[in-house]
């Protein structure tokens, strides 16, 4: 599997590839971010990450794109750029129509350090050791989107079961929506003569 992990950002969305299945050791495809300058239209900068991203999609052509998803903090407004840096990942991926999957940072700290309180540190020095790489990715958002997409290849086993075994349970759950199954009817009528 080959994931795409975003860490949305307007000033820096960290983009990261990795390649691999859970339980073997994982290959870094590459890594980045795409930058946009502080000062530009709102407008124009989010064409610049649609821009970037369509160019990572472009040529690493990813399996899955895993996104950070947006929690809430203290600052409005740096929120609202993840969330509209996050939304224009989504699109380029779903125009695409490549699944996309969305994880907390607290599932990506857990996933890769153990931890869902560790430090962008701690994440930094396990993405390293993980994908044995000289030294961590800079800046941290580029590292952050490695973190991303080890965390997916690592959790999509265990919740692609988990759908399936909800998806089964569904068609094998009773119908019970507007008159009662009589599928007994038809043969109880069969022995009777006219």
């Amino acid at each position: 599997m080959r994931v795409l992990g975003v860490d949305p950002g307007l000033t820096r969305c960290g983009v990261g590839v990795v390649e691999g299945v859970a339980g073997r050791p994982l290959t870094m495809i590459g890594v980045g971010v795409v930058r946009t300058p502080a000062d530009a239209d709102l407008g124009h900068r989010l064409v610049a990450v649609e821009q970037g991203i369509e160019q990572w999609l472009d040529e690493h052509r990813p399996d899955c794109v895993a996104v950070e998803r947006v929690f809430s903090q203290h600052n409005v407004r740096t929120v609202m750029g993840t969330a509209q840096a996050s939304a224009v990942a989504i699109l380029c991926a779903s125009r695409r129509g490549i699944p996309v999957a969305l994880h907390t940072p607290s599932e990506v700290k857990a996933a890769v350090t153990g931890s869902g309180r560790a430090d962008k540190a701690q994440v930094g020095a396990m993405v390293t050791r993980l994908l044995r790489l000289a030294a961590p990715p800079k800046p941290a958002d580029a590292a952050d989107a490695l973190a991303l997409a080890i965390c997916h290849i690592w959790r999509a086993p265990a919740q692609n079961r988990l759908q399936q075994a909800m998806a089964l349970h569904a068609s094998r759950a009773p119908h019970t929506s507007g008159a009662p199954q009589t599928s007994q009817a038809p043969h109880a009528s069969k022995g009777r003569t006219a």
